[in-house]
């Protein structure tokens, strides 16, 4: 069945109808400073247009991973603070999920009004592995709408998740597809089955197990596979080479000597990095050199370096390639991004992308990572096709997996 949207739920009319709906706002802390607002002012257009349309808006959010109680340090009065400033509207936070504070503020909304649940992670019950005690928090959710309610799913971060406010809810009320769920989905099934090619996917951060699955999947799908990031390193080890005291996940030394073989067969071309910036530690202030990969432990620091961004040919190699790519999609960053003297292979691999945007390309960046390191570089989300909010549900779609979320939202009436 075809999910139905925002849209349709809106023809139908919210006016003093109560919407909840599920948002991502798993946004970076600095104490009580959002660092990285990109979630919230991408959920916000959904919240506004309910709102706008007379709609009693409750927003239910995760944040971080608490242990299945309240922990201030993953309040969401911060996000709650910085939503009500992305909407230009005052957003009432709830001191608790659905307990006394959430059901009498829900019931005291008036029509337009905007009201954000604390963290659905408070309660044990959103995550819990006991399809009962799920349904027991969704009911509690749903009875915020009251009989003429309806949900509307607008975090696909959260859909690979079968949680309470994002798979059990739906099936309790109205259920609609949010714009960032259809948008992402859109997206991720061209990447998946109908990329304009060549088709270059760009693979970092630290562990080569994190992305197992995804590259097992897009060898088949991609022309190539550029490989950066702390994973980088089990691929050069696989292929004999020294990599000093850098990251290295040796268990999965087999593995990657298969995907070699694989693309050596005719897969996805993988392509590693053909020189490293070396540091004498993992610290923005280390000294550092620009190695081949041939001879990483040869430099000042020997085996004890640590490789922490790939070297500027490489950059210089992997932008040429995104460059001629009609699709490119990108997880992970290239280095130690959050370390200026460390950060220039990500900077090079972002302009690419944006390069590769204004040719006619599709550029994605997919990942917290990597969107929080375009933006902290110095990037505007315009410059590239799209920037996925998706983070792990993203990778595990284009590992071919059912989403809980995405099959919750199939069907629904309005």
């Amino acid at each position: 069945m075809t999910a139905q949207t925002l849209k349709d739920l809106l023809d139908a009319g919210v006016a003093g109808r109560t919407v909840l709906i599920r948002s991502d706002l798993n946004v970076p802390l600095d104490g009580q400073t959002v660092t990285d607002d990109g979630r919230i002012r991408a959920s916000a257009p959904a919240i506004k247009e309910l709102a706008d349309a007379g709609a009693r808006v409750v927003v239910m959010a995760h944040l971080g991973r608490p242990q299945g109680e309240p922990d201030p340090k993953y309040s969401l009065a911060p996000v709650a603070a910085r939503l009500g400033e992305v909407l230009d509207a005052d957003v009432q936070l709830a001191a608790d999920v659905t307990g006394e504070d959430a059901r009498a503020k829900a019931a005291g909304l008036e029509d337009g009004q905007v009201l954000l649940l604390e963290n659905v992670r408070f309660d044990a019950r959103e995550t819990s592995k006991d399809e009962a005690q799920r349904g027991e928090l969704a009911r509690e959710m749903a009875a915020l709408a009251g009989e003429d309610g309806a949900y509307v799913g607008d975090a696909f971060g959260a859909v690979h998740r079968a949680h309470a406010s994002v798979a059990d809810i739906a099936a309790l009320l109205p259920a609609h597809q949010g714009p960032l769920v259809a948008t992402e989905l859109e997206v991720l099934t061209r990447l998946t089955d109908s990329p304009d090619r060549p088709y270059v996917v760009v693979l970092g951060g630290s562990k080569v197990s994190d992305k197992l699955a995804v590259i097992d999947n897009l060898l088949e799908k991609a022309d190539t596979l550029l490989i950066g990031g702390g994973m980088l390193f089990t691929f050069l080890q696989a292929q004999g080479h020294e990599v000093g005291a850098s990251l290295l996940e040796e268990d999965q030394l087999d593995t990657v000597r298969r995907y070699l073989e694989r693309s050596g067969e005719g897969a996805a071309e993988i392509v590693l990095p053909t020189d490293i910036v070396m540091a004498s530690a993992f610290a923005q202030d280390a000294e550092h050199e620009v190695l081949p990969v041939d001879a990483l432990t040869t430099g000042a620091h020997g085996a004890d370096a640590i490789g922490l961004d790939i070297g500027p040919q490489t950059a210089e190699d992997f932008a040429s390639r995104i460059a001629g790519a009609k699709t490119v999609f990108w997880n992970g960053p290239m280095g130690v991004f959050e370390f200026p003297a460390f950060a220039e292979g990500t900077r090079t691999v972002a302009q690419a992308l944006t390069e590769a945007t204004a040719a006619g390309g599709l550029s994605v960046v997919g990942g917290g990572d990597s969107a929080a390191a375009v933006r902290s570089l110095g990037f505007e989300d315009d410059q590239f096709g799209h920037i996925s909010t998706g983070g792990g549900a993203s990778l595990e779609y284009l590992e071919g997996k059912e989403l809980p979320g995405v099959t919750a939202l199939t069907g629904g009436e309005a």
